[in-house]
């Protein structure tokens, strides 16, 4: 939960993590077999807790119990308490199984949902000049197939609210389909990929299309480790390839190559239909001027990787090239001087890591083809059985541009940056731990709202006890500071803009059939002279499972904040394969129920209604999607069928 949180102030449509955690639930992976890559796939161990894993089954053999991860070094109760639900051990089976032998016994389902926003929206009145085309319903429906980590394959359709279904720009039903085969360990080929997939490279400068987690609770988690190649199994319209790729194994070395075409969006240059402004990365095509630029632009882009591996070493280098069919031409403005430019983008990074006894280090160098350079560079250590330990710099050139990097950096995209983020983990007692973040960091050149280089400081510290496995509770301080211009000044220059908050969160097992959540938060703004900002939010949730067929769960909160700046994000329970981290601002009621009803053996149905009321307004939301009135309601349905 405290990681799905960390995406609340983006617009995130990746849910494969929680596919693949859904997927572990029922089929757990067995400890005595997982590789580095499908440990990293789980995202609750560090690189460096993975290492000693593999080195301690290396020594001492295969795990006779789960709880036998407390001897190896790095692991504490906490993590593994996180990993009850999602891994087992026994004896390894087989991994390199007959292609045509995955095709059966595998888990086959399909699942379709429905969401809708009850009160009709402005965007919705259609003698409006500018309306939604389409109807208020959301729908997705996907069917896939997985055996164990070997084989993957299905189907994602998705249409948002106010898109057409059937008709106009949508003729051929939803306005997004997604098609994915992913294999692994065919002999020496040990990944291939046909149709839709994801490519990870390095640590995220040069090129990163799955979900990666920011800065959080979890202080020492900074290295980005995926497998080069992923499927794509997510209704995310933009950050995915879509072609083939392979990645071949030759004893130590592998090399992997990738193709990529697909037709992406753009904002056109007004009066022009020979460059655009900006990738359209939203999805949404709902009315007359967003279906306008729907795939306009065509993508193509190819690369590889050679990676080596042996002793604790691994090397690899790193290349991608970008070709558009129109120029990207941002608009003229003194902080678009160095920015993403033409049609033609290459990029190319060499990464490492090396693991010694209780340290873990790791880094990518890269460039652009002008040799505009950035570097990261990491550390992970256990400099005591109670004591880790996260380094983390990056010095990233004002020049180089990476349109679909993300690495581990306060930017949205890895340019313009430095900083230095230290992270610390101490285990003072059983059930006790303490962790801590600083990251301090600066942009040397202008930046959207930011008219001069400027410096900002993020810390971040939290306690958390966990007296038994059933209950959890935590304190948790932040403070961040970020300059940015101020609002009506005559002349712009930026100004100290910061939030604080705190907050107190508890979890617990009433019994084995009821759990109960209860948070309460506060949130202080601050813009240089101008008067504070307050935000304040509580809630209490309820989960009851009366039969093993039946599930119920909701919430109660409230929320009270000086205004937008002082918003404050929460995660909240959501249907499967959903994930929901709403902003709350202004004051009002939020209460939710989620309801989960397994019908027979294959079909499992979910229900979610959301409704949140607000004091002393007569209008909810903004643009198209105002309402008239002070409340908002959304209904969610969702059906599974296994087959």
């Amino acid at each position: 939960e405290q990681q799905l949180e960390n995406f609340a102030d983006e617009a995130v449509e990746d849910d494969a993590l929680l596919q693949q955690l859904a997927y572990y639930q029922k089929h757990p992976l067995n400890l005595n077999e997982a590789g580095a890559e499908e440990l990293a796939q789980l995202r609750m161990v560090s690189a460096l807790q993975i290492q000693s894993l593999l080195r301690h089954r290396a020594v001492f053999g295969n795990l006779l119990s789960i709880y036998e991860l407390q001897a190896v070094p790095s692991f504490d109760l906490l993590t593994i308490q996180k990993l009850l639900p999602f891994v087992r051990v026994g004896d390894p089976l087989n991994a390199g199984e007959a292609l045509a032998s995955r095709f059966k016994g595998g888990s086959r389902m399909a699942v379709f949902r429905l969401s809708r926003v009850l009160q009709k929206a402005k965007g919705y009145d259609t003698g409006r000049s500018t309306h939604y085309l389409g109807n208020r319903n959301q729908l997705q429906f996907r069917t896939n197939y997985q055996y164990k980590n070997l084989l993957y394959y299905g189907l994602v359709a998705d249409k948002d609210a106010g898109e057409q279904f059937f008709k106009g720009a949508q003729k051929l039903g939803f306005d997004f389909y997604s098609v994915h085969f992913f294999a692994r360990n065919l002999g020496r080929l040990k990944a291939l990929a046909l149709g839709d997939y994801a490519v990870n490279l390095g640590q995220g400068l040069i090129h990163w299309q799955s979900m990666a987690f920011g800065k959080s609770a979890d202080v020492v988690n900074t290295k980005r480790q995926l497998p080069v190649l992923l499927p794509y199994r997510s209704a995310g319209e933009f950050y995915f390839s879509r072609g083939g790729a392979a990645t071949v194994r030759l004893g130590s070395l592998e090399a992997t190559a990738f193709v990529s075409y697909k037709k992406i969006s753009g904002n056109l240059e007004v009066d022009s239909i020979n460059q655009f402004t900006a990738f359209g990365t939203s999805g949404y095509y709902r009315t007359v001027s967003e279906v306008a630029d729907r795939y306009r632009i065509t993508h193509f882009s190819s690369g590889g990787n050679l990676s080596w591996q042996q002793q604790g070493w691994k090397l690899g280098l790193n290349a991608i090239s970008h070709r558009f069919s129109l120029p990207l031409q941002k608009r003229d403005e003194p902080y678009n001087r160095f920015a993403l430019a033409g049609k033609s983008h290459l990029l190319a990074s060499a990464d490492y890591s090396y693991t010694y006894r209780n340290i873990h280090l790791f880094g990518e160098w890269a460039t652009d083809a002008s040799f505009h350079t950035s570097i990261v560079q990491g550390a992970l250590l256990s400099i005591d059985p109670k004591v880790d330990l996260s380094l983390f710099y990056r010095n990233l050139s004002k020049e180089y541009q990476s349109p679909f990097g993300n690495a581990f950096t306060e930017s949205t995209l890895p340019s313009n940056e430095k900083g230095m983020y230290t992270g610390i983990v101490v285990r003072p007692a059983n059930g006790w731990q303490l962790s801590a973040y600083a990251d301090h960091f600066s942009f040397p050149f202008i930046k959207f709202r930011v008219s001069a280089p400027t410096r900002g400081q993020d810390y971040l510290a939290q306690v958390t006890h966990t007296p038994n496995k059933r209950t959890e509770v935590y304190l948790r301080f932040r403070t961040e500071n970020k300059p940015l211009n101020g609002s009506g000044a005559v002349i712009n220059h930026p100004t100290d803009q910061g939030r604080t908050s705190l907050r107190l969160h508890l979890a617990t097992g009433l019994n084995a059939k009821l759990t109960f959540k209860t948070r309460m938060e506060m949130l202080w703004f601050r813009n240089g002279d101008a008067p504070k900002e307050e935000g304040f939010l509580a809630y209490a949730e309820c989960a009851w499972e009366p039969k093993p067929k039946l599930r119920l769960n909701g919430r109660v909160q409230y929320f009270e904040t000086g205004g937008f700046n002082s918003r404050i994000y929460t995660y909240e329970s959501e249907v499967l394969f959903a994930f929901s981290t709403p902003a709350f601002f202004d004051k009002g009621f939020r209460l939710y129920l989620n309801t989960s009803m397994r019908l027979d053996k294959r079909v499992t149905f979910w229900f979610r209604l959301a409704h949140t009321a607000y004091r002393n307004k007569e209008t909810v939301g903004s643009g198209l999607d105002l309402i008239d009135g002070n409340s908002r309601t959304d209904l969610k349905v969702q059906v599974q069928w296994l087959f």
